[in-house]
């Protein structure tokens, strides 16, 4: 959970468009140095990428031709953050916090390219059995109010599965962030946090059975784009990855995107995530254009 926290408070401060304020108290022990300091990293990178040219900021048409066949929508595994830092003989926390501030560099990497949709597996249902994983009971850190004072990300977020379990206090400044970008339409992140894609397909099924039951649809009216709207992905325009990438050589997708991968690209570098930079994603690109996809069909 402590990678979890991590990522959610730095996409926050990234994404906030001019003079919207958060001021919550988070269950994280990261210190505001910290986050401040993964924001300056993130706004750095960011400011690179739009040097090297407007058109490959926004992921013009011409960019897309320049840099081949592109995915729409990037999924992405987070994988490898406390075998990285046991690697290097520090703290797993220390793993997590360089994790999270991968996220940031490469996520702004990908939508300056001209991707579209990025997902990130953060935490899945699963997870909350491991210890590392739970919320300090006491919040400890008050996190003051963010006020942007150069340029606007308009990064649209969306944050998926179980909400039951994250505290108020997440929870609510997810909802304030997921409102004011709501209206974005050229950059959309989706955060999977404590997700799950055997209940994603079991509560699409129960929606669809209720309405059903209420005489709302007919049974021959089910089809495949029927049950895609009910998926939690529907919020967004590409729900399906063309493109799902796992680090640390885990050769799995873990209950992540059960459905929506059924003919997705699945990318296993062996590079833990605190080393998967923009290098890392270019080879991966290059692995996906020269990909034959077909989609189920024959050639």
């Amino acid at each position: 959970m402590l990678f979890l926290a991590s990522t959610v408070l730095t996409f926050l401060a990234l994404i906030l468009i001019p003079c919207l304020s958060i001021s919550r108290r988070l269950s994280v022990p990261l210190s505001f140095t910290n986050i401040r300091r993964f924001m300056k990293t993130a706004t750095s990178i960011y400011n690179e990428e739009e040097e090297e040219g407007k058109n490959e900021e926004r992921g013009t048409n011409g960019e897309k031709e320049k840099l081949g066949r592109l995915p729409n929508h990037v999924a992405i595994v987070l994988d490898g953050n406390s075998r990285w830092a046991k690697k290097k003989g520090i703290r797993v926390s220390e793993g997590h916090e360089t994790g999270a501030r991968t996220v940031v560099e490469l996520a702004l990497v990908l939508f300056s390219k001209g991707i579209n949709t990025v997902s990130l597996f953060a935490f899945s249902t699963d997870n909350w059995g491991r210890p590392e994983t739970m919320f300090e009971k006491n919040l400890r850190e008050e996190i003051p109010s963010f006020h942007r004072t150069t340029g606007t990300y308009e990064v649209k977020l969306s944050v998926i599965g179980h909400r039951t379990n994250i505290p108020k206090s997440l929870l609510g400044a997810i909802l304030e962030v997921e409102d004011v970008t709501k209206m974005y339409k050229d950059r959309h992140l989706i955060m999977a946090i404590d997700y799950s894609g055997r209940f994603d397909i079991l509560q699409a099924c129960k929606s669809l059975a209720e309405k059903t039951k209420n005489g709302l649809i007919q049974v021959e009216d089910i089809d495949e784009n029927m049950m895609e709207k009910e998926l939690m992905t529907n919020c967004s325009e590409f729900p399906n990855p063309d493109l799902l990438i796992r680090t640390s050589g885990e050769q799995r997708i873990s209950n992540f995107f059960l459905w929506q991968s059924a003919y997705t690209e699945l990318y296993f570098p062996s590079v833990l995530w605190p080393d998967f930079n923009k290098a890392e994603y270019l080879q991966a690109l290059t692995w996906y254009q020269q990909r034959d996809r077909r989609f189920g069909r024959r050639v």
